[in-house]
């Protein structure tokens, strides 16, 4: 006699409505636990450096500089700043002319995100913000952090609304003006935005001659003039930065150089201007930013007028810190390339965040109190005791800032553990005094820089305080949940014996309800030592979410003590099956983990993937079928695309001519529905009744594929001939991608027609957001994913005809539960979700590493928008990225309406094997080496951790297409064959 399951005596439809409700509770706690823990990697990582309360320290030094021009060439690289033409002459004479007599060059050092607004709050604050910052996108708050702007007596700035207003919306003793959005436009030659700015400045020195009060203002001590110059960085995004736009905008911004230095020598005639000029980032070789790649890296930085060293000649004894490494990893003092032609002349690199001090100690002002930068003293042109007060003021500044990071922690921690090395840190104040007293300025600036360099240590140290206590609470985290995720599917959608359940309900009410008590004293006093040691909020979040989780665990004991008598009293082979299959899937997964990093190995798996799925085929159905060789092919076709660039090279030809490939795609898709419905291996898969209605939704689809195609070519066309994107073009590309997506919904249902109407129905936008050989992938994914249902419908009838009997028999244990029709999940179940994460993962790498920030190719959306929109933009790229991960899901849907196993219980399944991965790339996140090294173990961690929220959101978006997905029995034919 069977039991009832895990709720005792209650009947079918009572345990129905009590597991569909834990369903939902299950789904929701997942968001809430991935969300809540993806948050602490910016409590554990990204931290923000920020400390309020810290004491400004008042220099003790005369001002080089009466005044300061600050020159931002925003998206300029360092190589195309200095290296020749073609022709062999040099693209910022003037600059050149000044490195060459009158003042010192090098390369600044950006780090990731190598994004605008973290590299301009670098050289004007001089920190590092952190990386979580981006996602304020061009709102935030200006004030919320010192700059040398905040400091100066008046600060005066043009340039881009989505620069000057961060650091001077909010600033009282400020003059500012930027032009409107509009005037951003991909489709145009961007330098006339730094004319702009330079305009501006003019005009405003020339009304100052009419103007006392303006000419007051100008005449002021520590003013401050910036220039944000944007053209470089547009043409760039939108014309590469090896384009004769882009190289000509060096051009032009070297004469904004040149105008703004001879207006200001012109109008002030005191030789009392400090003029720096740099980048806030660089750009790549496909017109994008945001990773730690030299290209965006090495940004320019050239310094000349008051208080500034005039050049000098290489010396191998100018420099002593040869092992020191930048914070993009470079190594002090790497050669200069000969191209640039200034290998005679010193080079002095510094740190982005460098700047801030050196602008500061030119002006005599105060650092901004949130500075980690480091003065370059090979820049400042000042006698050796101003030096030793120069860094002092550096150093203290720096110190301040540790001193306030310990004091917070000290005053709100239960258990205070010190940085040791600092805890003299008076003393050796004390004794670089004494020292500069005696004037021995040699062994004062010494002890300064080591001083400064404990500081910068002891920042590090709080910075990352509660790492190995987050670390601990947030992995037993994910172990809890991974684990209660597999008691839920073995309780839910297995059969079990009955046995297992048999648990008498009053007692195993009675022992949760002690569980849950004991669990939530627990959860109390954590919660209460996090409130004394002054925790922030998530903190507690993480401890509650991790209690949570093993309190639910711990709740089905009596379960777990049934689960494991069942499985030891079953035979061996059962045991090794079990352990077989579980090697199988962690050795698939540590693929999967690897690929992140070397996506080549794609080419590999499905190359192997190929040939065993169609030898296997081969051995249990008649090549004649053609699927075999259909499945080798297939694989083998996509197998080329991870060997591809992972920087699309645009290929307008081959975006068309993909709509042709789509286009018989579709067609022979089409063919096999009307012709192969007969077939053993096609029957569950093909329509029964075929109407004209639905023939006309086909030819309307491959009409719009083919228009689309038209519109890729011309749009483009039109825009690479340097016109701006026509409002007709724009139209029809919004209405094609738009209706094409609709057109699925009225499909026939069954699974070959829906299937292929969903795949032409998305053809279209993809086409139109491609720009290379993407496109083709898209077609080559479709054959795969073809590949795949054709594989698990020869499974099924293979297994029909070996056991001669209904598919559905014995099918399950509670009907309500697992659906019409579905049967129990099986250990050999396991496949579809591994195979699943395989090919979502090729979605991902297929035609680039998703998980980089600079892969976004922003020149994908130029045949719907040219004007910068940033958050338009992202929604399209984000889109496109998107589609074919919708095609793996559709194809997963299908597969398991086709196996009638529940699709719910398969994706539990997925989101445990993701589970899997993402504590794998927790423990691989980095933080020492190289910026893009730690860069990218975060994002592969985020995209990890976010994956239970987008496929579960792709999930429910596929569902409108597949939900009333058909799939014909196969059981009559299958009896027939056997």
């Amino acid at each position: 006699m069977r039991s009832d399951g895990i709720l005792g005596s209650k009947d079918a439809e009572e345990r129905s409505k009590w597991l569909k409700r834990k369903e939902i509770w299950l789904v929701v706690l997942g968001v809430i636990l991935h969300a809540v823990y993806m948050l602490s990697i910016f409590d554990i990582y990204f931290k923000t450096p920020i400390v309020h309360g810290v004491d400004l320290v008042t220099p003790r030094f005369t001002a080089p500089a009466k005044r300061l021009v600050l020159l931002v060439a925003d998206g300029l690289r360092a190589d195309k700043f200095y290296e020749p033409d073609s022709e062999g002459n040099y693209r910022a004479p003037f600059l050149r002319s000044i490195i060459k007599t009158q003042g010192r060059w090098g390369v600044s050092h950006a780090r990731p995100p190598t994004e605008s607004r973290p590299g301009h709050v670098a050289i004007i604050a001089g920190f590092y913000e952190d990386p979580s910052a981006v996602t304020k996108g061009w709102k935030a708050n200006p004030v919320e952090f010192d700059s040398v702007f905040n400091r100066s007596q008046h600060t005066i700035s043009f340039g881009s609304p989505d620069i000057v207003p961060i650091f001077c919306g909010a600033l009282q003793h400020s003059t500012w003006d930027s032009y409107p959005h509009e005037f951003e436009d991909f489709a145009t030659d961007a330098s006339f935005l730094d004319m702009w700015s330079l305009d501006q400045f003019r005009s405003l020195l020339n009304r100052s001659n009419e103007d006392s009060k303006l000419k007051e203002l100008l005449q002021m001590d520590n003013l401050v003039v910036f220039l944000h110059l944007l053209g470089c960085d547009s043409n760039g995004h939108a014309h590469r930065p090896f384009s004769s736009i882009y190289l000509n905008n060096v051009k032009v911004v070297d004469h904004v150089a040149e105008s703004v230095y001879n207006l200001v020598e012109d109008y002030f005639k005191d030789n009392q201007t400090a003029y720096i000029f740099t980048a806030d980032h660089g750009m790549s070789d496909k017109g994008s930013h945001g990773d730690g790649h030299p290209s965006n890296t090495d940004t320019p930085l050239v310094a000349w007028g008051a208080g500034v060293k005039y050049p000098r000649p290489v010396s191998s004894s100018n420099h002593s810190d040869r092992g020191f490494r930048f914070v993009d990893d470079h190594v002090h003092d790497s050669p200069t390339p000969t191209e640039w032609g200034l290998h005679g002349i010193e080079r002095v690199d510094v740190n982005q965040a460098d700047i801030a001090p050196l602008m500061s100690t030119l002006l005599g002002l105060p650092c901004p109190v949130n500075s980690v930068g480091s003065l370059p003293l090979d820049y400042i042109n000042m006698s050796k005791a101003e030096e030793v007060e120069a860094v002092l003021a550096n150093t203290k500044e720096i110190l301040n800032q540790f001193l306030r990071k310990s004091y917070i922690k000290q005053s709100h921690s239960l258990y205070f553990k010190p940085f040791k090395p600092l805890s003299h840190y008076s003393s050796m104040l004390g004794k670089i005094e004494d020292l500069i007293l005696s004037t021995e300025y040699d062994a004062a600036m010494d002890l300064s820089q080591n001083l400064r360099s404990l500081a910068l240590q002891g920042l590090h140290y709080f910075q990352t305080y509660d790492w190995l206590m987050l670390m601990s609470v947030i992995t037993f985290g994910y172990v809890g949940w991974m684990l209660y995720l597999v008691l839920h599917v073995l309780q839910s959608y297995t059969s079990l014996p009955g046995n297992i359940f048999g648990v008498e309900q009053e007692v195993q009410r009675n022992h949760r309800r002690k569980i849950y008590l004991y669990g939530c004293v627990v959860t109390v006093m954590l919660s209460l030592l996090l409130l004394l040691d002054h925790s922030p909020p998530l903190y507690h979040m993480y401890m509650i979410m991790t209690s949570f989780s093993w309190v639910q665990i711990f709740s089905e004991y009596q379960f777990i003590n049934s689960l494991w008598k069942h499985l030891s009293g079953r035979k061996v082979n059962i045991v090794i099956k079990l352990l077989a299959t579980t090697a199988i899937s962690v050795f698939i997964l540590e693929f999967l983990v690897n690929s992140f990093t070397e996506r080549k190995l794609y080419t590999v798996c499905f190359l192997i993937a190929g040939v065993a799925a169609s030898v296997y085929l081969l051995k249990s159905i008649p090549w004649k079928s053609g699927i075999p060789i259909y499945v080798w092919i297939a694989c083998w076709f996509l197998s080329v695309f991870t060997l591809m660039p992972a920087e699309i090279p645009d290929n307008n030809q081959l975006v068309v001519g993909s709509g042709a490939v789509i286009i018989i795609i579709g067609i022979a898709a089409r063919w096999l529905d009307l012709h192969a419905g007969r077939r053993k291996y096609w029957l569950s898969m093909c329509n029964r009744e075929k109407s004209p209605k639905i023939s006309s939704l086909f030819y309307t689809q491959v009409i719009l594929v083919a228009l689309s195609s038209v519109m890729v070519y011309l749009s483009t066309t039109h825009r690479t001939e340097k016109q701006e994107l026509l409002a007709l073009h724009q139209l029809v590309n919004w209405s094609i991608a738009g209706f094409s997506m609709v057109l699925p919904l009225f499909s026939e249902n069954s699974l070959l027609s829906r299937l292929t109407s969903i795949f032409l129905g998305f053809a279209p936008p993809f086409l139109l957001l491609s720009i290379g050989y993407e496109a083709v992938f898209y077609a080559a994914l479709a054959l795969v994913l073809m590949a795949w249902i054709l594989f698990e419908n020869t499974l099924l009838n293979l297994n029909i005809v070996n056991k001669s009997s209904d598919p559905i028999r014995n099918v399950t244990n509670n009907p309500i539960i697992l659906g019409h029709g579905n049967r129990p999940l099986q250990l050999s179940d396991v496949r579809i979700p591994l195979v699943f994460m395989v090919l979502f993962n090729i979605a991902f790498f297929g035609t680039g590493n998703f998980a980089s920030i600079a892969s976004f190719e922003i020149s994908s959306v130029y045949r719907f928008i040219t004007i910068f929109s940033p958050f338009l933009m992202a929604a399209l790229l984000i889109f496109k990225l998107f589609i074919p991960f919708m095609l793996v899901i559709c194809a997963f849907s299908a597969i398991t309406k086709l196996n009638k196993v529940p699709r719910l219980g398969c994706y539990f399944l997925v989101i445990l094997f993701s589970d899997v991965m993402t504590i794998h790339f927790f423990f691989l996140v980095r933080n020492k080496g190289s910026w893009m090294e730690i860069g990218n173990s975060i994002s592969h961690f985020g995209i990890m951790s976010a994956q239970v929220v987008f496929v579960l959101l792709l999930f429910a978006l596929t569902n409108v297409y597949t939900k009333d997905l058909h799939c014909n029995s196969a059981v009559p034919s299958a009896r027939k064959a056997n």
